[in-house]
């Protein structure tokens, strides 16, 4: 028997994704939610806001809730409408994909995609990753600085990506503008105009990848498409299409949180001096302080889940059909699971931040992300050791993968 539900608490008015000033700051408001209690029907997204970390943290490990409701349900059955016709690319490549399955597609896949994507595939990537950050470093300090984005932010975990795909540098270019269109899908309440290029951006990569995957098929390398299509487990294989969404995938998730990660923490860095002169001063507390800039701007701001069978969060009653919207950047900043939690603090040992998610879903790419973070964020205090600001930077619309337009600065 659940509890009756209780009238349903309304979110706080500062919770507004679509204001530029809540997307700049949006901490002080997440307090105001978790003040105001667990859980928080929010209106304009047909969601519920989950603010505290121990029910984010929960809710991520949670079956009753899915990434997806397809595997038990039909659209109608589930009460929601099917996505338009006109969207089917972008569809068809995103529900195929790891994110966005559960199991036992997920669970098949992720043991496929996990056999070539170990530990050791990323641990031979090291060299390469501080080969890339050092030249792009080198470079940047040659210039004598500018947007950190565009010139050392972005390239780099698109290289590393691109390398491990096996993708040939003169093929490059289109990855990243069709990562952003596919991501712009993500945002809450994507326009038509946004589906429109997420749809063009689907059909061009996957159409790349496909030819890519047929010529690797014919002459294998050592790269992680050629692995991808050798492996396989009791029989079982990836599907050209789970190849293709999983390629997608690595690229989308692979860089966008680490070219945000990189930039809002640097943002961090610029506005806390004696935080960064400890870092200046001590390039040992690079691990922590990698853990601590993804905790205290996290990258991701929210996660949604559909709710699969009925839940109650502090006696509401979230009944199977709706919608959570699982408030990481809040959780990250919960004081009863961090000590003064809006305080940065580089040298923070008990960090469990929830900024590569947690359950089934975990982030297969965080020991990369580690690797490419602790690499540019190195090189930079090494070689970029003055450092400074030369403009006040101004934040893109998205709020769910939220970053600066870019960061520009002077060495």
């Amino acid at each position: 028997m659940h509890p009756s539900p209780r009238s349903e608490p309304a979110a706080t008015a500062p919770f507004d994704p679509w204001s530029p000033a809540f997307v700049a700051d949006p901490y002080p408001a997440y307090a105001a939610l978790r003040a105001a209690g667990r859980v928080h029907r929010f209106e304009p997204t047909d969601q519920w806001l989950v603010p505290h970390h121990a029910d984010v943290s929960a809710l991520l490990r949670d079956r009753r809730l899915g990434r997806t409701y397809l595997h038990r349900f039909t659209h109608e059955e589930f009460g929601r409408t099917p996505p338009p016709a006109a969207h089917e690319p972008f569809t068809t490549l995103n529900g195929q994909g790891l994110l966005d399955l559960e199991a036992p597609d997920h669970t098949r896949i992720r043991r496929l995609v996990s056999k070539a994507f170990t530990p050791r595939t990323v641990e031979r990537l090291v060299p390469t990753v501080r080969r890339l950050a050092a030249e792009l470093v080198d470079r940047f300090v040659e210039a004598g600085g500018g947007d950190l984005l565009t010139a050392v932010a972005e390239p780099l975990p698109v290289a590393v990506i691109a390398e491990m795909l096996g993708i040939p540098e003169a093929d490059r270019g289109p990855l990243r503008p069709w990562s952003a269109a596919i991501c712009g899908m993500f945002e809450l309440n994507p326009s038509e105009e946004t589906a429109r290029a997420a749809v063009r951006a689907s059909e061009d990569f996957s159409a790349y990848l496909r030819e890519l995957i047929a010529e690797r098929r014919k002459n294998p390398g050592t790269d992680l498409i050629s692995a991808l299509i050798a492996a396989h487990d009791e029989g079982e294989r990836l599907s050209e299409q789970e190849m293709i969404s999983t390629c997608v995938l690595l690229l989308n998730a692979g860089h966008e949180a680490t070219v945000n990660t990189t930039v809002n923490g640097w943002w961090t860095l610029l506005r806390h001096p004696g935080q960064l002169a400890a870092l200046r001063a001590d390039h040992g507390l690079l691990p922590t302080a990698v853990e601590e800039l993804m905790r205290y701007d996290t990258p991701l701001q929210m996660f949604e889940r559909w709710v699969l069978d009925d839940i109650e969060i502090d006696g509401t009653v979230i009944p199977r059909g709706s919608e959570v919207a699982l408030l990481f950047g809040s959780a990250n900043r919960d004081p009863a699971c961090f000590a003064d939690p809006d305080t940065l603090d580089l040298s923070r040992r008990e960090n469990p931040h929830l900024t590569f998610g947690a359950g089934i879903h975990f982030c297969l790419g965080a020991p990369l992300a580690r690797v490419e973070l602790a690499a540019s964020f190195g090189e930079l205090l090494r070689r970029a050791p003055g450092m400074r600001l030369a403009a006040e930077p101004e934040w893109k619309p998205g709020y769910v993968i939220r970053g600066v337009k870019e960061l520009r600065v002077e060495l």
